[in-house]
């Protein structure tokens, strides 16, 4: 689980001025799921088109397998899957004979049936590629990036355009796979799948990485928070004040009587104003308790602009 598997130390990847990638380091683990996450232009797939072997870096070093994917890309693509962000499919190919032709490529120790009946093509099987859905092409896409089972993954916004079915099908099977000791780089706009799925994980902003981490790193980085809107026996009457609590009371909507806590002791703090509601015998509307959540990091680190870097 220790073994580096992908190591990239000052990635900087320039397109003539344009500057897409700048001094990005990480290292992903065996068996680890890390997940790049960012606006679009924020650089993501090109540090995975570096990371796959199809760019040159401009500066910095990149090691897949401990090999540089761009010079010895033969040897390295024999060890990874690699699910773009888009296939080029031969469209009056069957899908079973796009399948068949791939697993030619690869050294293949699953069935090119069971990848089918796994991601739910199989009744397609005998269907030319260019008369399936947008989302069965995704699905073939990983059916054909997962033959062989690799040792590194590269999954580039695999969920895309898929239904919630398939897209629970495909975290299942890159869990069965981070379980057999595959490791996976994905890029996902759906921040729920990052969640789900990720071992760590870093956001990128203006081609740099901004937070980096587990994700428990990175939601400790932001305070919970307890909102509510104060309704007492006495209607409009002046709400009692508040108990000490630990964490900070930000200004809300006074006509409403609204109140925002913003914690670190979520638990504690939540405790003491329940307390103080039932002694002074006030309703809480709208009550909400909860940790800060990913979409509230991403937020935050692409209106502040400012890097909040964790170890990554």
């Amino acid at each position: 689980m220790n073994e580096v598997m992908v190591d990239v130390q000052g990635l900087h990847v320039a397109y003539g001025d344009f500057v897409a990638v700048r001094e990005v380091s990480f290292s992903v683990r065996r068996g680890e799921l890390f997940a790049l996450l960012g606006t679009n232009g924020a650089g993501k797939t090109t540090t995975m088109e570096t990371l796959e072997g199809h760019r040159r870096p401009t500066r910095g070093t990149v090691r897949v397998v401990s090999k540089d994917p761009f010079r010895e890309r033969a040897s390295v693509h024999g060890q990874c899957g690699i699910m773009l962000q888009s296939g080029g499919f031969a469209g009056d190919l069957t899908v079973r004979e796009t399948a068949r032709l791939w697993s030619r490529i690869v050294t293949s120790r699953s069935t090119v049936d069971e990848g089918l009946e796994r991601l739910g093509l199989a009744h397609r099987a005998g269907v030319r590629v260019k008369q399936l859905s947008g989302g069965e092409r995704r699905r073939l896409d990983l059916v054909l990036a997962t033959l062989g089972r690799p040792e590194v993954l590269f999954l580039d916004e695999p969920t895309t355009g898929l239904d919630p079915e398939s897209r629970q099908a495909t975290w299942e099977l890159v869990s069965e796979l981070l379980a057999e000791g595959t490791t996976v780089l994905l890029t996902t706009h759906y921040l729920e799948e990052a969640e789900r799925l990720a071992h760590r994980l870093a956001i990128m902003h203006e081609g740099r990485i901004a937070v980096a981490g587990s994700l428990a790193d990175v939601l400790a980085r932001y305070r919970a928070r307890i909102d509510f809107r104060v309704v007492g026996d006495a209607g409009a009457a002046p709400v009692p004040d508040l108990p000490v609590l630990s964490g900070t009371i930000e200004p809300q909507r006074a006509a409403e009587q609204a109140v925002r806590v913003v914690t670190d002791d979520l638990q504690g703090d939540l405790e003491r104003v329940l307390a103080w509601a039932r002694t002074h015998g006030l309703r809480l509307h709208g009550l909400s308790a909860r940790h800060a959540s990913l979409d509230e990091v991403f937020r935050d680190v692409v209106d502040s602009g400012r890097p909040q870097e964790v170890a990554a």
